[in-house]
């Protein structure tokens, strides 16, 4: 485009008499020299030994100046040289390096000391003109570096296209210039340059390409064709060798074959832009173009105008780049900036389009106005509730065994409306001073006076004489959850913490018991059945840390209390009284006994039956009265009555199991035992004696018996014997005796 200019400003220069600058010679018949100063674009390398040529950059534009139609008005083309770090122009000797070709200045072959500005000058007697052109003469080092085939290059590299799947001859460049300088025909050597940089010579290619003559002829171009090829040019001027390299840049397109026309990818048919008012606003145009020689367009236009011609084209701006460039085919962006987006601007018609020498297309892009939303708002309601989550997620990792104890408290089910049992929680331990001393004056304590729980240590709330583990037995079903504190001498054989362990095991078997360990010791390394046992059965494992755990805000009592009954702490205090001794444990069976009763009595719906269940339970206290139960080391005993009139002595905690198990006797005999407890738990208390009455149980009608007992007391009940009522009670707890005794055999055996 310079050189363009350059050559119509020397016209109109030439046409007015207009002179940019003078250099006139000494003598006044020289004429006036137009001096245009030094080419950008004619500047020329040349390789040390290598031959090439200077063209005179005056006819760069055969309109303008035509080298035929100057030697026709009497002008010719004078060459000089400037050295390099010499002011003086010197003309150059012709010889056998340099020669003149019509336009061209030929160095065969070039040297170092070659390099320098050169001036083309073209003048007759009248007019001069004169450009400047520099050439530089490279070292062969400098040239060969990065070049996979090795070779000195100089020039511009060539461009060349060929489709796929289609042929092309490819010549190398300048040979036809050669061609003329020649004193024989030249030869061409053609190598190939991988993308993998390494260098392939003719002919080791495969038949897809093939030299003729001086030519590299492709029949079918692929995809790995691609790349740099090089032509080294060989031939003989006055007896020397000349030679000189070209590059040239073979490029793979889509087949001509397919179709040509331009296409728009974005914005499809049926894509709508969201805008906000008062907001720069980009609307985004993105073309695709098949490769041709010839050129193409993409563009904005708004209301059929382009930005340019738009009244307020201030506004309107467009930013063009190429996206991706796919063998030929290119994909061209336009991004419409339209800048203080107004609310009529919604009303306008904006189209892109798309043409080549192939067609044209054109698409509308739809508005449409954007909601806002609040995003202040929303974005601190989100960050508040995440921060709260944060916070409830922290809280819940530290507190999370306080809350889980607080949501029992609320929500939790009190096992005593649901069941039977006498006892929260029963506690085996082992029989020595460190445990005992743990058990009673620091798990008893907390869990009887603190938590509010009934707890059944069997060597204070049990009786001496009969059948251990057949106490042991009754007192474990009798209770709620089994604790067991844990330590080697627990397991100990032979040992009586040994035979509770097997015993609630063997109830959490059969889902009768729900076991709690308190790993007061170490059990991990003993090598008893019954660790691994305790470790499958127990619902919960808590281990005891001495000094750590005693707070009762700790851990241990935390996790404890989770594994137990739900018992709201409100009740604990009220409790503490009735729970803290066994003498008055005869105050909650009396509780238990009204209670019984009265539901007794709104079964049966009779008066008459109230009143001889109450002369029943009035006339066994008084037999009890009349035969207190005698002391023996310092523990309590009581007698039952046998079939032949003869005492033994028996457990009331065993007695009272039993004769709850009896379901065919209903609820009476439920009464008579709770009153035979009471009465021998109160023996230090006088009473006035009860005048005896004939109270007749309520049976079933296959065992009531049909005499009526005689209602004056009997003789025998002094001396020890049993009336005839106790003959068939201990019928039956005989009978159920003796299928617990054979269950606890079993484990006794084991």
């Amino acid at each position: 485009m310079a050189t363009f200019i350059s050559t119509l400003a020397f016209l109109f220069i030439v046409v007015l008499g207009v002179t940019p600058a003078v250099s006139q010679s000494s003598e006044p018949t020289e004429p006036i020299c137009y001096d245009w100063g030094e080419s950008s674009q004619g500047a020329v390398s040349i390789v040390d030994g290598d031959a090439g040529w200077l063209s005179c950059p005056l006819f760069s534009h055969p309109s303008v100046y035509n080298y035929s139609s100057t030697q026709s008005t009497g002008h010719n083309l004078f060459w000089y040289r400037v050295p390099e770090g010499h002011d003086l122009e010197h003309p150059i000797a012709y010889g056998r390096r340099f020669s003149k070709d019509r336009d061209r200045l030929w160095l065969q072959p070039a040297a170092t000391d070659d390099a320098g500005l050169y001036i083309c000058m073209l003048r007759n007697k009248t007019s001069c003109s004169k450009i400047a052109m520099r050439l530089t003469v490279l070292q062969r080092e400098e040239v060969v570096r990065g070049n996979a085939c090795r070779l000195p290059l100089a020039g511009v590299t060539s461009q060349a296209v060929i489709p796929l799947q289609e042929g092309k001859m490819l010549q190398c460049p300048d040979l036809q210039e050669v061609t003329k300088m020649t004193d024989s025909e030249p030869t061409v050597s053609w190598y190939h340059e991988t993308t993998s940089s390494r260098c392939d010579t003719y002919p080791f290619w495969n038949t897809y390409r093939q030299q003729k003559r001086t030519g590299l002829q492709f029949h079918i171009m692929i995809i790995q064709h691609q790349g740099l090829y090089y032509c080294t040019v060989q031939y003989q001027r006055r007896g020397k060798t000349l030679s000189f390299s070209r590059s040239i840049n073979v490029t793979a397109v889509y087949p001509s074959n397919v179709s040509k026309v331009p296409t728009i990818l974005h914005p499809s048919k049926d894509q709508v832009f969201s805008v906000k008012q008062d907001t720069e606003v980009r609307l985004v145009c993105r073309g695709l173009f098949p490769y041709l020689e010839s050129g193409w367009d993409i563009w904005w236009t708004v209301d059929g105008k382009t930005l340019d011609k738009l009244p307020d084209h201030q506004r309107f701006s467009k930013i063009n780049s190429q996206v991706d460039y796919d063998y030929g085919d290119r994909t061209e962006e336009s991004v419409l900036v339209i800048k203080d987006f107004q609310s009529e601007d919604l009303n306008r018609e904006f189209n892109c389009s798309v043409r080549n020498e192939k067609g044209f297309k054109t698409r509308r892009a739809q508005l449409e106005e954007e909601v806002s939303l609040p995003s202040v708002e929303l974005g601190c309601g989100l960050g508040v509730t995440l921060v709260l989550m944060l916070l409830l997620f922290v809280v819940y990792q530290v507190f999370w065994l306080e809350l889980l104890l607080l949501y029992r408290s609320w929500f939790g089910t009190d096992e005593r409306h649901t069941d039977d049992k006498e006892y929260d929680i029963y506690i085996s331990y082992a029989r020595n001073s460190e445990e005992e001393q743990f058990v009673l004056s620091t798990l008893r304590n907390v869990l009887e006076n603190d938590l509010g729980y009934t707890v059944c240590i069997f060597d204070r709330d049990s009786l001496p004489g009969g059948n251990q583990s057949e106490a042991v037995m009754l007192s474990m079903q009798r209770s709620r959850r089994l604790l067991f504190v844990l330590s080697p001498d627990f397991l100990a054989e032979k040992s009586f913490s040994l035979l509770e362990c097997r015993l609630g095991l063997y109830l959490q078997h059969g889902l009768q018991a729900s076991i709690v360990t308190v790993v007061f010791r170490s059990v991990s390394k003993l090598p008893c059945v019954e660790v691994a046992q305790l470790r499958h059965a127990a619902n919960t494992s808590v281990t005891w840390r001495g000094s750590q755990s005693e707070a009762p805000r700790s851990r241990f009592w935390l996790k404890l209390r989770l594994a137990l009954p739900v018992r709201p702490l409100a009740l604990g205090r009220r409790m503490i009284d009735s729970t803290s001794s066994h003498s008055d444990l005869a105050a909650l069976a009396l509780q238990r006994v009204h209670r019984i009763h009265n539901q007794n009595q709104n079964q049966e719906g009779s008066a008459n039956q109230s009143r001889r269940n109450r002369r029943l339970s009035a006339n066994q206290s008084r037999r009890y009265r009349q035969a207190p139960p005698t002391r023996r080391g310092g523990m309590k005993r009581w007698n039952t009555c046998r079939e032949d009139g003869s005492q033994h002595s028996g457990r009331c905690s065993g007695c009272n199991g039993i004769v709850d198990q009896v379901e065919d006797r209903g609820a009476e005999l439920t009464v008579e035992t709770e009153m035979l407890q009471v009465s021998h738990d109160r023996t230090d208390i006088q009473s006035d004696p009860v005048p005896e009455t004939n109270p007749t149980p309520h049976l079933d009608p296959a065992q009531e018996p049909s005499p009526t007992p005689d209602p004056t007391p009997d003789p025998d009940l002094a001396s020890g014997s049993a009336p005839s009522l106790c003959q068939h009670n201990d019928d039956i707890i005989k009978h159920k005796q003796q299928q617990q005794l054979q269950v606890i055999g079993s484990v006794e055996e084991l």
